[in-house]
């Protein structure tokens, strides 16, 4: 049996509900190739022992990351990766995509643009690049 290849980590003060770092932490550790295909998330008892956390807390963020696509239980063996290189998108500088879109993200955050601000200038400027490619 392998060791699970991460650590979480959660932060009290990030604003963000626990369950919630815990599918972001496996989301992006997908995203950036450390977590790939087949491999073994930790079991809940060990992400309880890491992060002092409610086991239901943790089996809410596998759940999640279930219905995303990223990863499997299977009876009586543990949560298993199932996304992997398909999820990350790598643009011709070699940066992933969720990348820039998280950096596009936080700079908009930073300047105090709402989700639905961020949501509806991205909607403009994929509109936009549609036009120019069909021009």
């Amino acid at each position: 049996m392998s060791t699970p290849s991460i650590r979480f980590r959660v932060a009290s003060r990030s604003g963000l509900p626990p369950y919630r770092q815990l599918v972001d932490q496996v989301r992006d550790a997908v995203y950036e190739g450390r977590l790939r295909e087949g491999e073994k998330l930790p079991s809940v008892r060990e992400v309880v022992t890491q992060v002092v956390i409610n086991p239901n807390t943790v089996h809410r963020a596998y759940r999640e990351l279930e219905r995303q696509g990223i990863v499997e239980g299977r009876a009586g063996l543990g949560t298993f990766v199932v996304a992997s290189s398909r999820i990350g998108v790598r643009l011709s500088d070699g940066r992933l995509l969720t990348t820039v879109v998280r950096e596009l993200v936080e700079d908009a955050t930073r300047v105090g643009a709402s989700r639905h601000e961020l949501v509806r200038a991205l909607e403009v400027a994929l509109d936009r690049v549609g036009e120019q490619a069909e021009a």
